[in-house]
């Protein structure tokens, strides 16, 4: 915060103005929610591409022969596997399992990564960052210094690739290239995203985001490129089975409880958290996250109970209408019996028990492009 309730402001707060997005508090943050319509948006993402400023992230630098053994400490996945160039997705975990946030960790070089952490964790992050790292480590807040556009959207390699002479088909899923040109600018390409389509992340100088962000929607106007708000980033997730920390997780739920144990590497070595984990590993969990569609179009909120034979079960998580997929969906923890995929559940929503069935996740998969 800039200031007792001042919400920040990304580098394209005035572009989201004037392109008349409706702006909301988000994260400390005053960003926009919507342009066009989410579901407008959502379905374009899907079909074409959309662009979502997501500035607000937090970037914190681990620079030091120290960062690697720093960085395995601090997370569950295996940061020694990753190369120079390669990305992972991992929590970061209390002492008793809980998850503090969920992050990328980019391998920058031999002796630097890169940790982008969630906005509304950001300050909390570092201030645990900082108290577990050593001597042979700076730990470097670099989120005023960094500003970050996603291209998502099956067009997104054709329009970005209009704007750069660096070929993106040879960068796969969870790689980046660092010093990459895009619009004349410098900037860090990730091929990843929060959407569940193929896309690419574009990290910036804060001077050069307005630029690139009308580059890119210049670039890919033929293509129907939509500029997309939080509120399509949050259907596109969840219809995707990805997890919101503070809503679907957090201190008081574990990654084996929230779906998570293929980001939990017990064999890499210690790292806080480690103890907990085996423990409760041995033990067998006594909830689990578990999807649900609804056969009725009502949504269901967070917070709202999940009930079996009227009797409430567990609590949603998220939920919402998801446009890809045509039904109401949502998270929620169950009780493992009644976690499998196909047992009848049922929503609380104003009075009234309306019913549904657990689903594997996720509830939506892009669709593979047909064999040459």
């Amino acid at each position: 915060m800039d200031g007792v309730g001042t919400l920040r402001r990304t580098p394209l707060y005035e572009v989201h103005r004037a392109a008349g997005a409706r702006m909301v508090p988000f994260g400390g943050w005053e960003m926009p929610v919507q342009y066009s319509g989410i579901i407008e948006e959502h379905l374009a993402v899907r079909t074409r591409a959309g662009l979502f400023d997501v500035s607000h992230m937090g970037e914190v630098e681990l620079a030091g022969p120290g960062a690697l053994a720093l960085a395995q400490r601090l997370v569950t996945n295996d940061v020694a596997r990753l190369a120079v160039g390669q990305a992972l997705y991992t929590p970061m975990c209390t002492p008793e399992g809980g998850i503090i946030d969920d992050l990328l960790v980019y391998r920058l070089d031999d002796a630097r990564l890169m940790l982008v952490v969630n906005a509304t964790n950001t300050q909390e992050d570092l201030a645990w960052i900082r108290a577990h790292a050593a001597d042979d480590v700076r730990v470097i807040d670099r989120t005023a210094e960094v500003a970050l556009l996603a291209l998502q959207g099956p067009r997104s390699l054709a329009i970005l690739q209009r704007l750069t002479p660096t070929p993106l088909e040879t960068v796969p899923y969870y790689r980046f290239r660092d010093g990459v040109e895009v619009a004349g600018r410098r900037t860090l390409v990730s091929r990843t995203g929060y959407t569940g389509e193929d896309g690419f992340e574009v990290y910036c100088a804060p001077g050069d985001a307005p630029h690139l962000w009308s580059a890119i929607l210049e670039a890919g106007r033929p293509d129907g490129v939509l500029p997309a708000g939080l509120g399509a980033r949050d259907t596109l997730r969840l219809e995707a089975g990805y997890l919101l920390h503070g809503n679907d997780m957090d201190t008081a739920t574990t990654p084996l409880e929230a779906g998570l144990g293929w980001t939990v590497k017990l064999q890499k070595g210690e790292f806080i958290g480690a103890d907990a984990l085996r423990r409760q590993k041995a033990v067998g969990i006594s909830r689990r996250l578990a999807g649900f569609t609804l056969e009725e179009r009502a949504i269901a909120r967070h917070g709202f109970a999940i009930l079996h034979e009227g009797t409430p079960i567990g609590r949603v998580t998220s939920g919402t209408f998801g446009p890809s997929v045509g039904k109401s969906i949502g998270l929620g923890y169950l009780p493992p019996e009644h976690a499998e995929p196909g047992r009848r559940v049922a929503v609380e929503i104003r009075g009234r028990a309306v019913p549904g069935v657990v689903t594997k996740l996720p509830f939506y998969t892009r669709p593979q492009p047909a064999p040459a």
